[in-house]
Order: C-alpha cells, then structure tokens, then sequence
C-alpha cells in the first residue's frame, strides 16, 4: 500500500475523484446534517470541511472516508474499480495469507509538531461537530481509535469508543460491556488505579479499519495492520502515559481514567439509528496532554440511521470475516456470508451453503449467530441454500417465507451478548438478549422433492448484469 498516513490517503482519493471540499459549513449543525445525507446516499464520496467558523483555517473535519466502495478498496491496496465479489475474496485471501508485523518505535513523528500540555491543554480547540440534533454533546471521538493497556498484562488495544466533549480538559469514555477496551477499564477500576488511555482522533483509514473490526483476541491491532500494509506502523511513546501511538497521527489526547469519578454522558445517536443509551454518569478521561500536527484533521464516522458509513465498507470486511470464521470452525459447504448494512452489520446475517448432512444448516447458524464476528447485538441469523442472492434482502426474505416453516426452521436462542445500545430490551434490563436462527434452506430430509426454484442462480444474474447493465442506466 502506498500511503503511510492520511494526507496521503487524501491524495489518493482527490486524485481518484472521490474527495470533495466544503468551506465554511458550521460544527453546530452543518456538518453533522452534510454526512448524514453523504452517509444514506450510495456510493456518496468523501467530504473534507475547511475553514469552519470560529476555528483557525486548516483546523479540518473528514466524514464520509470509506463510504465509496472505490476509497475502501484504495485504503486496501485494491484497484478502485473492483467489484464487491471480488473485494470479499481478496479481503478473506488477505485475512488467511498475511504475516503480523508488530510496530516499530521511533523517536518522533508528525504527530508531535504540536505538543500541549499542562495549562495549554485545551479540547474545545477543535472544531468538534454536533452531529445529531439530540446528542448531549459535541463528539470529538466517533471516527477514533482508543488506545488502552490490560494492567495485568501489558496488552495493548487499539478500539474505537465514542468520545464525548465536557470541557477543555475532560471528555467522556463510553465504551459497551464485553468490548476489548471495557475488559481493560473494569480490570484498572477493580484495582482501584487511574487507567491510561490515549485517544486518537484522526489517523490513517487503515487504522481506523484495524480499530473497528473484530481483530482476533490475543491479536495486536497495530501487529494486524502492519500485516495488512506489509510494513510496520510506526509509532512513538505517549509522553504522560508511555502508550504507543501512531507517530503519523493527525491528534491525540493523551490522559487518565478516574476509577471511582463520573459525569454525564450522551445521549449520543447510535449505530441502532436510535439514541439508545440515554444520558447518564460514565467514566471520563482527563486529558493530560494533546499532541496534533499543523492544520489537523479529525476523522468523523459518526453513527446514523442503518446503513451508514460504517456499514457501508464493514458490510464487505465484516462479511467476509463472519465467512472465514465459520469455515475456519469446520462448517464444509460455506458458500457466502453477508452482515447486511439495514441491520447495521450486526443485527441481521445471512449464511449460504450446500448443504451436506442432516443439521448442516442449523450448525452453520449457530456458529454464525455466535463466532467472534457474529455474536454481539445480533437480532436473526439466516442459512440459505445457495442459489439465494445473500446481498439481496428481497431474495434473502423470499427465501424465508417459501423454504423455512416456522415451527421447524426457528430456532431461539436466549441470554445472549447484547448490551445499552439495544433498543428492543426495556431500559432495566439490558445487557442480554435473543436471537433467532432461521433455517431457509429447502428441508433437506426431502431437498430433491422440493419444488423447482424460478428464476437464475446469484452467479449468472451477475453475469446478466454485467453484461447488459447498461439497460438499467
């Protein structure tokens, strides 16, 4: 891969025609209804917003970065005219063939041409957006990454939790339970010790990636992006708390978390499309030091409406990570995964397969409904054979209501991972939920009886369209 930070990724985007300009659009309103419409538009390009009122000019905001297609695959290193089938197939090769390269430490970078500390130490210099009309705050962390340590281990995580301005100084830290970051903060707030956390909020895409998707536990987030770049990433010593950060970072805020001090937090829009968690005390970071280069950026993913940014390029990495891990648990006949974006790629997963033996569906659908990538906030895990269209919600659902007979084909499984962000499960009850697995393939005790399907299988409706697309235009 080419770019070694996100000026370069910029380059790479604007030269490619998918990067937009904006000046003078408002943190307090514009900004956050400007992606919102780039978010629920296809293939919407990037938006960078310069010189926003009462911030210096240079002080930019960067939404929308990997809501084209075209820009995710330049932050892989694919051709930007790939196609989504392909994309998925390179990604899962990639996830299979890559070595881990674990960061190398150097002793300064761009991230350090501006260093504040003490009484300089000031948040709110930042032009950071209110995104949603309701949100409690202004949201300097939505396209961040979180850098935190396990006291007992020395572990590094490197995740993305939203990240809440309170004043110059302190800015909240929610993060949901069963996430790698909380494990962290639970194991410091047990030992009764301030817990060290660096908040990087703006960085190369690629990071972000790696900060957002479920890397495999007792994996490295930077070990696993160095893999994916086929270089290491550079990083240096956070100077209050010693963590490593990346040394091409745009800004950091560098702190503590107090373990028994709390303020108010949220509400926030969530990924759900709902302001889910409320308003409420959760633990903060005191921001010891801010470490930003000349004119920075922050990077903006903030949370809308399915399917928004996140879900656009997760609904290609996160599919065929659910694909791999379930063939990786010995499932044979994996033909297809597809987290669909509506659900937010989590809520609503569709399995496809050939069926083999007796249980060859349900087993899949367990796996899927409960694997790594599969188990948090899931709401309806579907197995289908494999002449259904998994990208195609209507021939996903066709399938469920010609081929699964509800008293043989659902499946409910209860007490599982879910968490505040819910908002099918009463405010007092949060933490587990149900989910169902369906089985939409024909039966297979009488497959060979079932009737004659209409119509052509995925593959040649693809070569149809790439044939003769050019109808539809």
């Amino acid at each position: 891969m080419s770019h070694v930070d996100m000026r370069d990724w910029l380059q790479m985007v604007e030269a490619n025609g998918t990067l937009r300009k904006v000046d003078g659009a408002t943190w307090q309103e514009d900004i956050g209804r400007v992606t919102e419409m780039l978010h629920h538009t296809d293939e919407a390009p990037a938006v960078l917003f310069d010189n926003i009122p009462g911030y210096p000019s240079g002080f930019r905001v960067l939404v929308n970065g990997m809501g084209a297609r075209q820009n995710l695959a330049l932050t892989l290193g694919l051709p930007a005219n790939i196609g989504p089938f392909e994309l998925m197939d390179e990604w899962e090769n990639r996830l299979t063939n890559m070595q881990l390269m674990p960061p190398v430490e150097v002793e300064s970078g761009p991230i350090f041409e501006n260093i504040l500390m003490g009484g300089d130490v000031d948040v709110l210099k930042f032009p950071s957006p209110k995104w949603h009309l309701e949100d409690g705050g202004r949201y300097i962390g939505t396209g961040c990454a979180d850098i935190t340590s396990d006291p007992d281990t020395g572990e590094i995580n490197f995740g993305t939790y939203r990240i809440m301005v309170h004043d110059q100084k302190n800015v909240g830290f929610y993060i949901s339970p069963g996430k790698h970051g909380r494990i962290h903060r639970d194991k410091w707030i047990a030992r009764d010790e301030p817990m060290p956390v660096a908040i990087v909020v703006g960085m190369d895409p690629l990071l972000f990636l790696a900060s957002c998707l479920e890397v495999p536990l007792g994996v490295s987030e930077y070990d696993w992006a160095g893999g994916l770049r086929g270089r290491p990433i550079e990083v240096v010593r956070g100077k209050v708390t010693g963590l490593p950060i990346p040394a091409h970072a745009e800004i950091v805020l560098e702190g503590y978390v107090h373990p028994t001090e709390r303020k108010p937090e949220g509400p926030f829009g969530e990924w759900t499309g709902y302001y889910a968690s409320g308003h409420r005390a959760e633990p903060f970071v005191e921001v010891k030091a801010i470490y930003h280069r000349n004119n920075p950026i922050i990077l903006g993913c903030p949370p809308n409406k399915p399917p928004y940014e996140a879900h656009r390029f997760r609904v290609y990495l996160r599919s065929g990570m659910l694909r791999k891990q379930v063939k990786d648990a010995g499932i044979p006949g994996v033909t297809g995964a597809w987290c669909h974006g509506v659900g937010g790629c989590r809520l609503l997963n569709v399995v496809s397969i050939d069926q083999q033996y007796p249980g060859h569906a349900r087993q899949a659908g367990m796996i899927a409904s409960q694997c790594r990538v599969g188990a948090y906030l899931n709401r309806m895990t579907i197995v289908v054979d494999s002449d259904i269209d998994i990208t195609d919600l209507g021939d996903v659902m066709w399938a469920v209501v010609t081929r699964a007979d509800p008293a043989e084909a659902y499946e409910i499984i209860r007490r599982t991972w879910s968490g505040p962000l819910d908002p099918a499960i009463h405010p007092d009850h949060k933490g587990f939920n149900s989910r169902v697995i369906i089985d939409a393939c024909r039966p297979y005790e009488w497959r060979d009886k079932f009737p004659l399907a209409i119509g052509p299988d995925p593959q040649y409706k693809r070569e149809t369209r790439e044939q003769w697309g050019y109808l539809l235009k």
